[in-house]
């Protein structure tokens, strides 16, 4: 249910990220926050110039003449995996060739026999319906594929992975101890988000139903606190549900209520509390926070790393990118007032 809107809602905000020289953040403005069409000549613009952005250039400085990184596939959080997803996560315009070499390199690493036995992959003889691996790995390949325009019949192979590897609770792990028998959210809202916009784009009824299936297991929890006590949800690795994460996403209360928007169940009654905890962190300028930083910005390899520069973090400084998400979402949901471009 929709609510009033907060004192210093104002569109003001809005309309300043949309005129950020970041043309990242100047598109997402206008496209999550202020609903302009795609396809206006200025915000289609807008996402074009995001190729040769600094924080694109940055994510794509480490590539050789070949085009690949010289990099694990994998590795945190500079590898052709994550550089992958970053693009997509900024919006980065579809269709580029030039991203093909690094997508070879991480359907390689999917496709390698070592990927489907331990350790990367555990199954138990007396627990066959619960294989234990990395489900993000493959929800991350599929997702970005899918925004930057590289999907391929090798897209469709980690969907079809993903689908079989469902456990019957909804959801995936990767937790190989043999008691663990309850599904990680961190491991099941990205390829929840993977298989729905696959099944959007390719019209695959078991990637959709899967994809729901996902969705009921996040939401039995209200997205971010546990069922059996109704503690905030704190992974064993990573950090608390309630806290925003960025860049690098795997589960908080706005990655997971981005998952429902996009999986058309942000108006479950059960979205109401997580919406309510976003809300609450809206800063006296209207903006939103990056509470946690998920990766340190260097200029060389190091582990845990991006390239690229997010903004500033901290519970009490405004994130240009965390507010243009947030924003959008309280948009969608009805928790904020209309506003557009002035004319």
């Amino acid at each position: 249910m929709a609510t009033t809107p907060r004192a210093g809602s104002d569109p003001a905000i809005a309309l300043r990220l949309a005129a950020s020289d970041d043309a990242v953040v100047a598109y997402q403005a206008r496209t999550r926050v202020l609903g302009t069409d795609e396809l206006d000549p200025t915000t289609a613009c807008l996402r074009a110039s995001i190729a040769d952005s600094s924080r694109a250039r940055a994510l794509l400085s480490h590539r050789l003449q070949d085009g690949t990184i010289p990099l694990n596939a994998y590795a945190k959080f500079q590898g052709p995996h994550w550089t992958l997803v970053c693009l997509a996560q900024i919006d980065y315009p579809p269709g580029d060739p030039g991203l093909l070499p690094l997508k070879r390199q991480m359907d390689a690493y999917l496709s390698d026999r070592a990927h489907l036995k331990p350790p990367r992959t555990t199954v138990y003889p007396d627990q066959p319906e619960r294989v234990r691996r990395c489900a993000s790995q493959e929800g991350n390949a599929i997702w970005s594929a899918l925004r930057l325009g590289l999907e391929d019949e090798r897209t469709a192979d980690w969907v079809d992975r993903l689908v079989a590897f469902q456990w019957p609770d909804g959801g995936w792990n990767c937790d190989k101890r043999p008691e663990a028998r309850t599904s990680s959210f961190q491991e099941t809202a990205i390829p929840a988000r993977a298989l729905h916009a696959y099944a959007v784009r390719a019209g695959h009824p078991s990637a959709q139903l899967a994809a729901d299936r996902a969705a009921e297991l996040l939401l039995s929890r209200r997205l971010v606190w546990r069922r059996r006590d109704g503690a905030v949800i704190r992974p064993d690795w990573g950090r608390p549900a309630d806290r925003i994460q960025y860049p690098i996403r795997f589960y908080d209360v706005l990655y997971a209520l981005e998952v429902m928007a996009e999986l058309g169940r942000l108006d479950d009654p059960r979205c109401a509390e997580a919406l309510d905890l976003l809300e609450a962190k809206r800063l006296p300028d209207g903006g939103f926070p990056l509470e946690d930083r998920v990766g340190s910005t260097r200029s060389i390899v190091a582990s845990r790393a991006t390239f690229a520069d997010w903004g500033p973090s901290g519970t009490t400084r405004t994130n240009p990118l965390v507010t243009v998400a947030a924003l959008g979402i309280l948009r969608l949901a009805g928790r904020l007032p209309r506003a557009g471009l002035p004319a």
